[in-house]
């Protein structure tokens, strides 16, 4: 009491006086504990080696949870002392590799524990044969597979969490917000920059989610930069001039990391519209670092590894870790201790606990190296070794975001489950796989305070040069007018309107132009190949030998080559239409049988039936008969006989002549050329879009001949080139062929022939634009919504109703169709009505023979007496004409005779009179 007496009356500050008081309280203790060790015997001493970076704050906690771990140990261990021996690697590679050297070689240590990659270890080994002999936990995260582990360390234990895992949680992240492109940050150091499998896992891990690296931005190692800021300033420059604003700090340490977003704060890369994630070496400091650093990191998200912080052990181990950080370290502000301390404090743990294992027997290294595998202990971080080396419960992270003072966490996320809302336990089988993360993630503080989702490109980015076909023959798909009143020029139709509507369901904004082309749609995808235009909209074919310049989108409307052609003309508006449901030789078989039944019945029935007497009353039964209207009695038997299968003739005759009708009334239109093959034989002239690739599909693919193609502009062009006989038929792609039929349909134009599969329409972007998937996938879920088709019927509907044409041009066009019923399909029925008849009528016949017999007979001889006295008397009379004849004929002769003698007289008398000349033809010419 008195020494403490005369201290406090040394000074007036109470504080310095509290100070002198503990220094003096620990001088006593110190004495005693020397005495007591005079009187204990002296303790065994096992060392353990450290290689940690003190510069950086994880190595500043894995150091003081390295030492609260040996103070335990040396607590409880009452014939052994535990010994700490710390090298500081300064975060340099190269002194890693000295510290592994130096602690296997002048020190004797059970193991070594620290920031050690494989390939350090590695090397050191090269150097050292007594390093393989020496347990070696690395603290890192794993950058290499167990089997590609090297033969020369057979005792690396990697303790830290497997760094593909940390690359698969990013991917997740950027996969739930579907950003399509990022950039990566990442620093040079802990063999992040040796293995190139790590960014090729991201690279994968990003696809696998419809993402892609677009940047670059790697940093060296702090301690090997001379002006860390200026240079992080320099490169973060390079990056604002580039529209990307999805940035990933995939790997680096919490000082890089820290000047990274202070200084991209400074520069505007922090404002609405970015985004930044920060890994798990980052994120597991941010309960320990000072306000500034928060500050600069607003709306950041990131992952953490998750670990019980509500365990006894843990709140102890907590206590202790403060108390002992705050003494070491007072100039840092927050004291929390991190995953990464709980794992270098469960790996001391596990060499005392498998040391202890080994004393109990005989040691050896590789008995030692088991023992430290299966070590059984409640372990802070909560991870477990299995015998490769490896994690055996993978690890899940907490996703926080940075807000305010501190961060919130918003939820959990495994490589099992993937998102959830509350941790689970990944030995239950009973997991729904199917999270609702979009439930997990309902409100995000962006940076800038934006709430919305980013987009993740920079709004100032330079708008597309979008390419329009200006001169399509279809107006209805891009339709390029200009008003010179307003000088303005509009854009419309279904395919404006369908890339406008896929470019609203994408997650960014899109800055374009719509620029009119009025080449060809080849030339068009040539342009966009040679970068010329950004991309093309418009009623653009997906064809193979474009696919092989330029990328198309997924097609919005489904194509085909149809042929269109003249249909054959309607029977319907004929005057005469009724007269072709029968060939006119069955018209005529048909009126004859009728008439010859009528009469056979009229024969049999006009002695008895004195309805059926008269010519006028069989002429009435012939009409009657035909409806089953007939009202006079059919008495005999034979003649209900002939009748009873004409009526059925007549049935049948009568509905197949109402289902003929019915068919030609009803036509089903029939095309005029029926397939391609007709119009190749025929060498008839076709016609179809000049600027389309329908002229080279023709020729090279269908093998029409070139002169024979007929190129059309206009749509409106076609009809006239029908009405004239210009073309025979005309070609079109299907969705132009539906816009063309629903104008020009009742024109007697109709699709004939099969339709040839194409591609479809769709958008043209130049080879590797990510936009052609992203407009993709837009174009997919308006399909499957049905808005797409919607947009379809609009159009449709449009021409229907306001645009539609009169249907009279091709009227006068129209031929006959030969659908007629001919006399084949009732020669049989025909033939035994017939038969009937004809029976009929020779047994009627043959009974009124017999019947009248002695009649006939007198009437025959009659007849025969009166016929042979006029055959007499005609002889007789011929023959006095014949003789009558005769004698004129005589007389006629002889004075032929004569008058011929005296013109010879005439000729010889050279003096005769020319009265006698006179004489004698006037002689002449009265016998002639």
């Amino acid at each position: 009491m008195n020494k403490l007496n005369v201290i406090q009356k040394m000074g007036t500050n109470s504080s310095l006086q509290l100070i002198v008081c503990f220094y003096v309280l620990h001088l006593l203790a110190w004495s005693r504990v020397q005495r007591c060790h005079c009187l204990v015997p002296q303790r065994s001493i096992m060392s353990i080696g450290g290689v940690l970076d003190l510069v950086s704050l994880m190595g500043k906690q894995q150091k003081i949870a390295m030492e609260i771990a040996v103070q335990e140990i040396n607590n409880q261990l009452s014939f052994s002392k535990m010994d700490l021996k710390i090298k500081d690697s300064h975060g340099n590679s190269a002194q890693v590799i000295a510290s592994v050297m130096d602690l296997s070689q002048s020190n004797q240590v059970l193991a070594i524990i620290g920031t050690i990659t494989h390939n350090e270890a590695n090397l050191a080994s090269e150097f050292s044969d007594t390093i393989k002999n020496i347990p070696i936990l690395s603290l890192t995260s794993s950058a290499v597979r167990p089997e590609l582990l090297s033969p020369r360390l057979p005792h690396f234990i990697q303790v830290g969490n497997d760094i593909n895992i940390h690359m698969q949680c990013i991917a997740a992240i950027v996969g739930e917000f579907k950003w399509k492109k990022v950039t990566i940050i990442y620093e040079l150091n802990n063999g992040f920059s040796s293995d190139p499998g790590l960014l090729l896992s991201l690279s994968y891990s990003l696809r696998h989610v419809g993402s892609e690296i677009e940047n670059h931005l790697a940093f060296p190692s702090l301690s090997t930069l001379s002006d860390p800021k200026t240079t992080i300033e320099n490169e973060l420059n390079k990056l604002k001039k580039k529209s990307n604003r999805v940035f990933l700090i995939v790997h680096s340490s919490l000082e890089i990391a820290s000047m990274v977003c202070e200084k991209a704060k400074q520069i505007g890369l922090m404002e609405k519209g970015s985004v930044w994630i920060i890994p798990d070496e980052v994120a597991g400091f941010l309960d320990a670092v000072n306000s500034s650093v928060i500050l600069n990191m607003q709306g950041i998200v990131g992952f953490k590894t998750h670990f019980i912080e509500t365990s006894e052990a843990f709140t102890k181990f907590k206590f202790k870790f403060q108390r002992r950080f705050a003494l070491e370290y007072p100039e840092e502000d927050n004291i929390h201790p991190s995953i990464f301390a709980l794992q270098a404090y469960d790996a001391t743990w596990a060499i005392v606990d498998a040391a202890n294992k080994s004393s109990q027997s005989k040691f050896s290294v590789e008995q030692f190296s088991e023992n430290i595998l299966s070590s059984n202990f409640d372990r802070l971080s909560g991870k477990t070794l299995s015998k490769n080396g490896q994690l055996l419960q993978l690890p899940s992270f907490n996703i926080i975001n940075v807000i305010g003072k501190s961060y919130r966490e918003m939820a959990f996320w495994s490589p099992t489950i993937g998102f959830s809302k509350n941790i689970v336990n990944h030995k239950i089988m009973e997991i729904n796989l199917n999270n609702d993360s979009s439930e997990v993630f309902r409100t995000i503080y962006w940076p800038g305070d934006l709430q919305l989702v980013p987009k993740g490109h920079n709004n100032e980015e330079k708008s597309l040069k979008i390419a329009i076909p200006s001169n399509g023959a279809f107006t209805q798909f891009v339709n390029v007018t200009y008003d010179q009143s307003k000088n303005e020029t509009s854009i419309t139709g279904f395919s404006i309107s369908v890339f406008e509507a896929a470019v609203k369901h994408l997650p960014y904004d899109l800055h374009y132009n719509f620029v009119p082309f009025s080449g060809s749609y080849d030339e068009m995808v040539d342009q966009v190949y040679n970068k010329t235009w950004d991309a093309a909209v418009g009623d653009t074919s997906i064809v193979a030998y474009r696919y092989h310049l330029v990328d198309f989108s997924q097609p919005y409307v489904e194509s085909g080559l149809h042929m269109v052609v003249t249909e054959q003309p309607a029977k319907s508006k004929e005057a005469w239409m009724f007269l072709d449901a029968f060939t006119k030789e069955m018209w005529l078989t048909m009126a004859a049988m009728h008439i010859f039944v009528g009469v056979v019945i009229w024969l049999i029935e006009r002695e008895e039936n004195a309805d059926l007497r008269g010519f006028g009353s069989i002429l009435w039964f012939l009409v009657t008969v035909l409806f089953y209207a007939h009202r006079e009695p059919i008495r005999r038997p034979l003649a209900r006989t002939v009748l009873a299968p004409w009526l059925i003739a007549i049935f049948i005759v009568t509905n197949s002549f109402i289902a003929s009708l019915t068919s030609i009334t009803i036509a089903q239109v029939k095309p005029s050329v029926l397939n391609i093959q007709t119009l190749k034989e025929r060498n008839s002239p076709v016609g179809c879009d000049g600027n389309s690739f329908i002229v080279k599909h023709l020729t090279e693919v269908l093998k029409f001949k070139p002169e024979n193609i007929r190129k059309i502009n206009s749509m409106s062009d076609y009809p006239a080139a029908f009405e004239n006989k210009d073309i025979e038929a005309a070609f079109f792609v299907a969705p132009h062929a539906k816009v063309f039929l629903a104008k020009y349909s009742c024109m007697g134009l109709i699709k004939a022939g099969n339709t040839f599969r194409l591609g479809g329409f769709g958008f043209v972007f130049p080879k590797g634009s990510s936009l052609a998937a992203d407009i993709s996938e837009a174009l997919l879920n308006m399909i499957e919504s049905g808005e797409t088709e919607q947009l379809e019927k609009n159009m449709l509907n449009e021409i229907e109703n306001g645009n539609k044409v009169d249907c009279s041009s091709l009227e006068s066009n129209k031929g006959k169709s030969n659908s007629s019923i001919g006399l084949q399909p009732f020669l049989v029925l025909f033939s035994i009505c017939s038969t009937f008849a004809i029976i009929g009528f020779l047994h009627h016949m043959v009974c009124l023979l017999v019947k009248n017999v002695e009649t006939l007979t007198s009437q025959i001889v009659v007849t025969l007496t009166q016929l042979w006295r006029i055959w007499r008397w005609t002889t007789k009379y011929f023959s006095l004409c014949c003789s009558k004849l005769q004698s004129k004929m005589m007389r006629r002769v002889s004075s032929c005779t004569e008058i011929r003698s005296a013109e010879e007289n005439v000729t010889s008398n050279s003096q005769q009179s020319p009265v006698m000349v006179e004489f004698v033809d006037i002689v002449l010419a009265a016998h002639a």
